[in-house]
């Protein structure tokens, strides 16, 4: 039980019960499983995406492009299905998760061999996919009459009484558990973030796993990039414009360190999950919108505040240990 007691997740979720628990007592019925699910339907994107920024935060990096990445992503499968509406949903979300996936190796490439750092590329790269979008729509929108109803409907099949929308969330965090647990390829992830020189003699390489960290968050923003068009039937320049920082916010919140190396799937989601419930509590209780920049903010501060004093207990424990070791 104490040990569970020090998991930072642990409080996290108890926060989030807290806040579920208080808006329900300002507004009854905020608790309901319906509204519940709809939440974590709200937050279903976010909480993929977040897993995608997470393996890149742990190599040490960052990915600022993901949101552009998305749209750009969501406007080539829109266009597509503008101009062949008879093409089926799965081949659409293949092409919409290649591209993306495409796209994140082109960032990993330009760090890994070109040694660029990362906040560098992906501070372009957010830059020239708008700049894309915008040539291959003529500046155009893609609106609801253009979609074909396959294409909008795919999102909100229900199974089993939950939209598919939170299965394919739920199905790509068990997919990421058993990645970061049970394979190299995860456990290699947190080597280069703790000490990418002891990953190196460990037979780590750290370029190539750091592409592959790119690899990943492309393929999943390319993959939201289909679920954020069909979802909110629209696919234009500013789809998702600004969402990179409230990825990298709820990858923070759920206390991976942006040093790198510390992180869980558990963290990932339930930061996601956080930021879902402010955003669905405040206009609820008649709080402004705008407010939840201003909460996600200071939640980000404190996150990293509590990041950084347990990164110091941490080593002072190492320090100790290894002082009796000798």
């Amino acid at each position: 039980m104490s040990q569970i007691l020090r998991l930072r997740e642990f409080w996290l979720a108890v926060l989030i019960a807290v806040l579920v628990f208080a808006t329900n007592m300002r507004a009854p019925g905020f608790a309901t499983p319906g509204r519940l699910a709809g939440i974590v339907e709200d937050s279903s994107i976010l909480m993929i995406l977040a897993l995608g920024q997470m393996v890149v935060i742990l190599t040490r990096s960052i990915d600022l492009s993901m949101a552009s990445n998305l749209a750009l992503s969501g406007m080539i499968v829109a266009l597509i299905n503008k101009a062949a509406p008879g093409i089926p949903v799965p081949a659409l979300m293949l092409i919409a998760t290649s591209c993306g996936l495409l796209l994140g190796a082109l960032n990993g490439l330009f760090i890994w061999r070109l040694g660029i750092p990362a906040i560098v590329v992906t501070l372009g790269s957010l830059t020239i996919y708008r700049g894309v979008i915008f040539l291959i729509a003529g500046g155009q929108w893609v609106n609801a009459d253009a979609f074909s109803a396959a294409f909008v409907a795919y999102t909100r099949i229900e199974f089993l009484g939950l939209p598919l929308l939170i299965w394919y969330a739920v199905a790509i965090v068990a997919a990421f558990v058993i990645l970061m647990s049970r394979t190299s390829l995860g456990r290699s992830f947190y080597a280069v973030g703790v000490n990418p020189t002891a990953a190196v003699y460990a037979g780590i390489d750290v370029g190539r796993t750091t592409f592959y960290a790119f690899c990943l968050s492309g393929l999943l923003s390319g993959f939201c990039g289909y679920l954020w068009v069909s979802r909110y039937v629209i696919g234009s320049v500013e789809v998702a414009r600004g969402y990179e920082l409230t990825v990298v916010a709820a990858c923070v919140i759920g206390g991976i360190s942006i040093s790198g190396g510390v992180g869980t799937v558990a963290g990932a989601v339930l930061g996601s999950l956080f930021l879902g419930v402010i955003n669905g509590a405040l206009p609820v209780i008649n709080i402004s919108p705008f407010w939840q920049m201003a909460i996600s903010g200071a939640a980000i501060i404190l996150a990293v505040v509590l990041n950084g004093r347990g990164a110091k207990r941490g080593q002072r424990l190492i320090l100790k240990n290894a002082e009796a070791a000798a």
